[in-house]
């Protein structure tokens, strides 16, 4: 049996990468062949896996994403592949994984109350065009099977989309390691804080997060102000505008409270360093920093639109405002200064996650894989069956291995070939 991988950049450290990963390694002692087609070959511990580089020239954001989606096309469509999964946009995939959610909901969000020279930007932008366009075709796809929803919300927002019934849109949390982010972290909070200048006693709220308009750093900047004086912010994480940020803050008389401490490759100390952790974030479809708030036993304040809001209403793990409320998120910050609330929240937080273990979110993965690549070999076997009756040859069993009986020999899957027949959907 073999399955496809398709990522266009494969970061082992990734989010999506690393929830993956762990289903890979029990594919593999399963003698499940994995390719993963990339444009560049990772360091991985994942020795197994067979790389294939299709790595086409290209210049800008379009050109990227069409070139390899057409190269990756190609080869895949004289792949010898039971199941291809892509995490990219691509109407050859018969898994979908979207990292980032649905691109229509993000620019629906993005520009909400947008000024009208943005959204004529947005409009005549090739690359929003192409994929969006490409998104549609997607999730139209006959060849589409399963969507690997990285939250109740991106579930949703395909459903009220693109029609999608749920039993094709199965939710699987990204993991979060609980021995790493717990919190014990809290043992780096009086080195962190001196670092960064805030008094032991002051009241330290924590964003993660790249990328600050998307994940709402206006916003948790305004509403800091509005706080006492012994609140603070601390931004981790990048943005090509961070001198700008750092700037405004100044300006604002905010930049003793406010600090940036630009992109880290370790993040796990700043959670012991915290007292909560807000992101505002417009929309963001599993934010696995939050994930590791909670895990840290941090009180979580972030928007509707983040997959990480219904982690946090169902277990009472902290509050849910909208993404440009200021002072709904200012109100809910204050509510923390009350160490009763602190306290039962962190603890509920903490609670929220221990379920989703990195082990128990791949055995979930595990299984779901197990029974696509069954019902794709049992389809194929079946096809084959009906070939051979049609043509009145006579019948030979196919070559089997294994004791799940499952086909040692594939048939090519070919994306230009006519819709498969409803058995394979």
């Amino acid at each position: 049996m073999r399955l496809a991988i398709i990522r266009q950049r494969y970061t082992p450290q990734g989010g999506a990468e690393r929830f993956l990963e762990g289903a890979l390694e029990a594919l593999l002692e399963r003698n499940v062949a994995i390719t993963l087609y990339t444009r560049e070959w990772p360091q991985t511990h994942l020795q197994l896996i067979e790389p294939h580089i299709c790595d086409p020239y290209f210049v800008g954001p379009l050109w990227r994403d069409w070139g390899f989606a057409r190269a990756v096309a190609r080869e895949i469509a004289g792949a010898r592949a039971n199941l291809v999964q892509s995490h990219e946009r691509l109407t050859t995939c018969d898994v979908y994984r979207p990292p980032d959610g649905v691109h229509a909901a993000w620019l629906e969000e993005r520009l909400r109350d947008a000024p009208a020279t943005l959204r004529w930007r947005v409009a005549i932008d090739p690359w929003h065009r192409y994929t969006l366009a490409t998104e549609r075709r997607l999730f139209a796809s006959p060849w589409l099977r399963a969507v690997l929803c990285n939250s109740k919300m991106v579930r949703d927002d395909i459903k009220a989309r693109f029609g999608l019934p749920d039993e094709r849109l199965p939710v699987l949390y990204n993991g979060v390691d609980s021995h790493i982010y717990s919190p014990g972290l809290a043992a780096h909070r009086e080195r962190i804080r001196a670092k960064y200048h805030v008094p032991a006693d002051a009241m330290l709220f924590l964003l993660v997060g790249s990328g600050f308009v998307r994940k709402g750093v206006p916003a948790a900047i305004a509403a800091t102000m509005r706080l006492p004086a012994s609140a603070h912010l601390l931004v981790v994480g990048d943005d090509r505008r961070l001198a700008t940020y750092r700037q405004a803050a100044r300006d604002e008389g905010a930049a003793g409270r406010v600090k940036f401490a630009g992109f880290q490759t370790d993040v796990a100390p700043f959670y012991g360093a915290a007292d909560a952790f807000v992101l505002p974030a417009l929309y963001d479809a599993f934010p696995d920093a939050a994930m590791e708030a909670l895990a840290s036993g941090l009180p979580v304040i972030t928007s509707h639109r983040t997959g990480a809001a219904e982690i946090v209403t169902e277990n009472d793990a902290g509050f849910v405002c909208a993404s440009r409320d200021p002072a709904a998120l200012a109100a809910h910050m204050q509510a923390l200064y009350d160490a009763g609330i602190r306290a039962r929240l962190s603890a509920n937080a903490r609670r929220a996650v221990e379920p989703l273990t990195p082990a128990a979110m791949t055995l979930k993965l595990v299984l779901l894989y197990k029974e696509l690549l069954e019902a794709s070999v049992a389809h194929r076997l079946a096809a084959r069956a009906a070939r051979e009756a049609d043509s009145r040859a006579p019948a030979e069993a196919p070559p089997l291995h294994g004791d799940d009986g499952l086909e040692s020999e594939t048939l090519p899957h070919d994306p230009a070939r006519p819709p498969p027949p409803e058995p394979r959907r």
